[in-house]
């Protein structure tokens, strides 16, 4: 076995590896797709519940919920690692739900002063939103 042969078998190997690990981020996107949306689902509800019973309002109120914002951000990045390192093309609506669910963060977060009062209405409101925009997401094949 020559030189050539031996580095177009070490270069297969590696190509194979990296299949393998943009097979793993895509099972890794699908499982934090399930993860944003049940998370989003509960911090929505408890904030929702929380507007109306003062006992729910607590501080893990507020470290679940950015939890469940961080995997947006997360599940964003790992979108895009795998469009850009794949080479492949994903649906556009795909891609427009996870970077409007980036800004709807964003715009969750800029709103909480001036809506103080209404703070838990925000979150609560916002957190359905978020969960919908990764139903929605998840349903149109990326």
């Amino acid at each position: 076995m020559g030189v050539a042969s031996s580095y177009r078998a070490g270069h297969d190997r590696r190509g194979d590896a990296r299949q393998e690990a943009f097979l793993i981020l895509h099972d890794l996107h699908v499982v934090g797709a399930w993860v944003v949306i049940g998370a989003n689902a509960v911090v929505a509800v408890w904030a929702l519940a929380a507007h109306w019973l003062a006992a729910l309002r607590s501080r893990a109120l507020w470290w679940c919920t950015a939890v469940a914002e961080v995997a947006i951000f997360v599940q964003v990045v790992l979108g895009v690692v795998l469009v850009a390192g794949e080479g492949r093309q994903a649906e556009q609506l795909h891609m427009f739900y996870g970077f409007v669910a980036l800004a709807t963060v964003g715009i969750i977060y800029s709103y909480r002063q001036q809506l103080h009062r209404w703070c838990f209405l925000l979150y609560g409101l916002g957190g359905l939103f978020l969960m919908g925009l990764g139903i929605r997401a998840l349903l149109i094949k990326a």
